[in-house]
């Protein structure tokens, strides 16, 4: 650490990168969170855990790497000993009052969603030339569910090769591993990440915050508060998927959606819902309230992310947690 307290040159040039919100510390930060490790919690101690490791390990830096590199390097391994740690979580069981079978049981996901206010106070920082999502498909629900899927060390080379940019050469340095070993494994995750994700002839969204998009969203939410569950599904695609991730659970097809929505009303009674608006991962977004029973209030019970396709809805996100609701600035009681 003597060359950092006389101010040596490399040591100066680090400076920056702790003055949060710096674009490379942000950017280190919305990639743990939105595409390595999709649980808020877990991500803010892997993203502190990095930045206390590159703190600490200031005097052995040594300029051979970029500074973009050297913090990469650091943040993968976090992250790969958080995603190992996470396969051991228990599978979370589903509604136990379900009398509709699920179209499929998938893998639990342990992810959440990501407010778009917290996107947009980030830098626009450049990915490498090598990348192939932009930073807009990078944080779509679509992808960083489809990244889920993948084992850890693909899931780190498809991050740090298509959507951070770097060259074969850097992320095999990062990884400990040779070129040859990180093109096998990126062949491999870019397999699967086709397999998962809509193809190139499915219908584009609707522009963000367009007045299309807004229409499709209030539509949704005019008829799911209200249990119209015909209206709900005439805004559905024919292959529309709804999940509540981490519960197993999957739901495809109007059929299916329909089925499941009335068991669910069938539940809740004559209690109401309301939902607010928001947006997620550049998507519409709501939280989500249930009425009370003995009380004239309405409870917090997670949130919905809306996935559309043109004028459709192709996906329903339910997430049943509240604990991510401080983030998107709703409360956990509306009068």
């Amino acid at each position: 650490m003597k060359a950092w307290a006389t101010g040596g040159s490399s040591q100066r040039s680090l400076i920056p990168a702790w003055n949060s919100p710096n674009a490379l510390t942000s950017r280190i930060g919305l990639g743990v969170r939105s595409d390595w490790v999709m649980w808020t919690k877990v991500a803010e101690d892997v993203l502190q855990e990095t930045m206390l490791a590159a703190w600490r390990g200031l005097g052995q830096y040594e300029g051979r790497a970029s500074l973009r590199t050297w913090l990469y390097r650091i943040a993968t391994n976090r992250c790969l000993n958080a995603l190992r740690a996470s396969s051991r979580r228990p599978s979370p069981e589903g509604p136990t009052f379900l009398t509709v079978e699920p179209t499929r049981r998938g893998e639990p996901l342990w992810l959440e969603p990501y407010p778009d206010v917290l996107l947009e106070g980030l830098p626009d920082v450049a990915a490498g030339p090598e990348a192939r999502y932009e930073a807009k498909e990078a944080i779509a629900l679509a992808f960083v569910t489809a990244v889920q899927h993948l084992p850890p060390r693909q899931r780190a080379v498809l991050m740090l090769r298509d959507v951070l940019g770097f060259p074969s050469s850097e992320v095999a340095d990062m990884l400990d591993s040779s070129e040859a070993s990180v093109n096998s494994a990126l062949q491999r995750a870019r397999a699967t990440m086709a397999d998962r994700l809509p193809g190139p002839d499915r219908e584009r969204a609707p522009l963000p915050r367009s007045a299309r998009e807004r229409d499709v969203a209030s539509r949704f939410a005019t008829a799911f508060a209200a249990n119209d569950i015909d209206g709900v599904v005439a805004l559905l695609t024919d292959d529309a998927w709804f999940t509540m991730p981490p519960i197993t659970l999957e739901f495809q097809g109007p059929a299916a959606i329909a089925a499941f929505l009335r068991d669910i009303a069938g539940w809740r009674g004559p209690r109401h819902y309301r939902l607010v608006p928001t947006r997620a991962n550049g998507q519409p977004a709501f939280g989500f309230y249930l009425q009370e029973a003995q009380a004239p209030v309405f409870r917090a019970h997670g949130m919905i992310v809306l996935t559309l396709e043109g004028d459709r809805i192709s996906a329903i996100t339910r997430f049943v947690d509240n604990s991510n609701l401080a983030r998107f600035g709703l409360p956990r009681m509306l009068p």
